[in-house]
């Protein structure tokens, strides 16, 4: 299977190209990225393009894919609606239109968040905008669409966040978080069960489109790698 990976310098990214290159299924993982990172490994091919919005330049690279994995995401604070929506639904489209039409029949895999509003009508602006994202996702002919809404995601394996204020964040609550799952098994899940869970979804599929946090676990339950998440 060979995967596009969108976001991997994220923490959320970071964690799903650390699965991807430990599965044996996966033959290559092409990210694709605004500026070199100098990470190399036998199965990683890693494509620089200076404007995700134009993806002409690495197209030849992005055909033959089986899976897309969209980890890019933005925090909508101190951004007013234009421009979230600019980062958000108008990027995340003009890639899955991109790859879908070289691609037909890809398995397109999207990270949103819990709490997405799929009425788009609700109050809360980075809601509606999430929503209305993954709603024209689901209208694109994609061999498979799924829509992963991770609530509280924990850091593993050294992945940090490059945001400051999230690394603080994570440090402080890596307590909680543990109370937490022990109380509602399946509500927290960590950077490697969310990768596991995206390569399940792309190798066997999922019972639905639309994912919460408990549908992710037991998906990365159901990965062969899994070792105790």
């Amino acid at each position: 299977m060979k995967v596009v990976l969108f976001g991997s310098t994220g923490m959320i990214g970071q964690g799903v190209l650390r699965e991807c290159l430990r599965d044996s299924t996966v033959t290559q993982v092409l990210t694709v990225v605004r500026s070199a990172t100098g990470r190399t490994h036998p199965k990683l091919k890693e494509v620089c393009t200076p404007d995700l919005f134009d993806l002409t330049e690495v197209a030849p690279d992005l055909q033959g894919a089986d899976a897309c994995f969209d980890c890019l995401g933005v925090s909508a604070v101190g951004l007013g609606e234009a421009d979230y929506t600019r980062l958000t639904y108008d990027l995340t489209l003009s890639i899955a239109e991109t790859l879908v039409r070289l691609n037909p029949g890809i398995t397109f895999i999207y990270v949103s968040g819990a709490g997405t509003d799929s009425s788009e009508r609700g109050r809360s602006m980075w809601a509606r905008v999430k929503g209305r994202t993954e709603n024209a996702l689901q209208r694109l002919p994609f061999g498979r669409v799924y829509l992963f809404r991770p609530g509280f995601i924990q850091p593993r394996h050294g992945i940090r966040s490059r945001t400051l204020w999230y690394r603080i964040f994570y440090a402080l609550s890596r307590p909680l978080a543990g109370l937490i799952d022990r109380l509602a098994p399946g509500v927290v899940l960590n950077t490697e069960s969310l990768g596991l869970a995206m390569l399940t979804a792309a190798h066997r599929g999922a019972p639905k489109t639309v994912l919460e946090s408990k549908d992710l676990s037991r998906l990365a339950k159901a990965h062969p790698l899994t070792t105790g998440i």
